[in-house]
């Protein structure tokens, strides 16, 4: 069997000039002439974004505080370490003088700077609403008095029928009286049956007899006696009926004596008596002593239309005048609407001085301070409080409390005074007084974890960093020194701790005014 023939010629391109460009040369055309450019474009586009993309993000508001760079050194106890300005003031505060009682004020009694004794009348308010309302309750009180005066009488009476119930013998007598009535009339009754019968029988035969001589005799003398026989045997009808109604009076009687007698004992109706007697005695003492103490009320509000100093100090301001009213202790009285005056200790005054935040670590709790202040020629001995958490941006400080001690009388609040402060009792040696650099940050800004203390600091091109820090042990107050993990220049992130992530972008928009928390 032969296989069939096969033509190649058919499978021959033809490769003429004038023959149409192929699909792979079109597609070579369009990659280089499109695609090569094009994606050189992208590709620089995409540096681009990647070189400016984190400027071009969202930022996050923050607050920071540079370190507290301290470079110190051991001096003797008594030498001044820096100077700083400051200003008195009373200790804790200033006393306000209120009034305890709503009204006007008539008239003020002292004058600032005025010396004054404890319990000394400062104001005095407009008494005439309160001497009438005094008036008032005395008079309810001397009702209430009356009240209570009868109900003990009551009470008095009340026991008087319990412990000799004349009352309840008199009704015993009178039931006693009625029956012994009864029983002698029931006694009487066969008597008087016998009697009506013998009477009965007489005009029975007083009648026969008149009726046989009926023809000698008048009709009138017959009837007569006719008449005389049914009255009796009417009165003899009536006694025989009689006897059982006084029966029945009889043991009615003796069960109502019978009643009265346990009565008589068990005194019921007496002791309610005196129980309820009591109670309004109870009562009207109660109303009584209410009354007294509206009356005491009444003499309290009096009394505190006199304003009177609470201690023995000096007038610091006036704040109210005459005419003004005050809210006393009323619920609706908002601030200080009830303040009269201000006062002060004198014995008892602090200076708030302006530390420079590169002096706050060379500051102790308890370390001595003299003050000098134009009014006083000598210099007043001070110790320090505390630090306060009130810092000035501006003035770049923070105010330390500094306690007076033995202040002079010319002394006075506000006035402007020079504090310096004095090194105090070291524990190291002459020979160890090196100066050295220590970075001093607010211990609030320490976060502790499993990898150790860290602090959050605006790191290179305003990105949030986590840096890990060594703590050492000197305190300044509320500083804590940093051994290690930061510089002079670095500033911490002081707001928006919580929601802060690393390499988060940050824009800082100002200083934080506080240095060492709250306290």
């Amino acid at each position: 069997m032969s296989s069939p023939q096969v033509d190649l010629s058919q499978l021959a391109l033809e490769r003429s000039s004038s023959a149409p460009p192929s699909g792979r040369a079109r597609r070579r055309k369009w990659i280089s002439r499109y695609a090569v450019p094009g994606g050189i474009l992208l590709g620089f586009v995409g540096l681009l974004a990647a070189a400016l993309g984190a400027r071009m993000l969202p930022a996050t508001p923050v607050t920071v505080l540079p370190v507290i760079v301290t470079r110190g050194e051991v001096q003797a106890a008594g030498t001044p370490l820096f100077q700083a300005a400051g200003w008195i003031e009373p200790r804790p505060t200033a006393i306000s003088v209120a009034a305890l009682a709503p009204g006007v004020i008539e008239e003020l009694l002292v004058v600032e700077g005025e010396q004054v004794q404890a319990e000394q009348p400062i104001a005095r308010l407009i008494d005439i609403d309160a001497r009438q309302a005094l008036r008032q309750t005395e008079a309810a009180l001397d009702i209430r008095q009356g009240e209570l005066r009868r109900a003990e009488a009551e009470l008095e009476a009340a026991r008087l029928r319990l412990k000799h119930p004349l009352h309840l013998d008199v009704q015993v007598a009178d039931a006693k009286s009625l029956l012994a009535r009864a029983e002698s009339e029931l006694a009487k009754l066969p008597f008087l049956i016998q009697s009506a019968e013998a009477r009965l029988e007489y005009a029975e035969q007083n009648l026969e007899g008149k009726q046989a001589a009926r023809s000698a005799i008048s009709g009138r003398i017959l009837q007569q006696a006719e008449s005389e026989q049914r009255a009796i045997q009417a009165e003899l009808d009536e006694l025989q009926q009689r006897e059982p109604r006084l029966r029945r009076e009889t043991a009615a009687l003796q069960a109502k004596v019978e009643a009265l007698e346990q009565q008589r004992e068990l005194l019921i109706e007496e002791s309610r008596q005196v129980q309820e007697a009591i109670a309004k005695v109870e009562s009207a003492t109660a109303l009584r002593e209410e009354a007294r103490l509206e009356v005491e009320m009444a003499e309290l509000m009096l009394e505190r239309t006199t304003i009177r100093a609470p201690i023995a100090g000096r007038i610091l301001r006036l704040v109210a005048a005459p005419g003004t009213r005050v809210m006393g202790l009323e619920h609706t009285a908002g601030q200080s609407s009830s303040t009269v005056v201000e006062m002060y200790d004198p014995q008892r005054l602090q200076v708030r001085a302006d530390v420079r935040l590169e002096d706050v670590p060379l500051v102790r709790q308890g370390q001595r301070v003299e003050i000098e202040t134009p009014s006083s020629a000598e210099k007043i001995q001070g110790r320090v409080l505390q630090a306060t958490s009130t810092a000035n941006i501006q003035k770049n400080t923070l105010e330390v409390k500094v306690e007076l001690l033995d202040p002079p009388a010319a002394v006075r609040p506000d006035m402007l005074v020079a504090a310096t402060f004095l090194a105090p009792e070291s524990e190291r040696s002459p020979d160890e007084q090196t100066p050295r650099e220590s970075i001093f940050i607010p211990e609030r800004f320490v976060q502790t974890g499993a990898s150790g203390a860290t602090v959050w600091v605006v790191g290179a091109s305003d990105v949030a960093e986590q840096r890990s820090i060594t703590v050492g042990q000197a305190k300044r107050g509320e500083l804590i020194e940093v051994r290690s993990g930061l510089t002079v220049t670095d500033k911490l992130i002081a707001s928006g701790l919580e929601q802060l992530t690393p390499g988060e972008r940050l824009v800082v928009t100002g200083e934080d005014p506080t240095v060492g928390g709250n306290g």
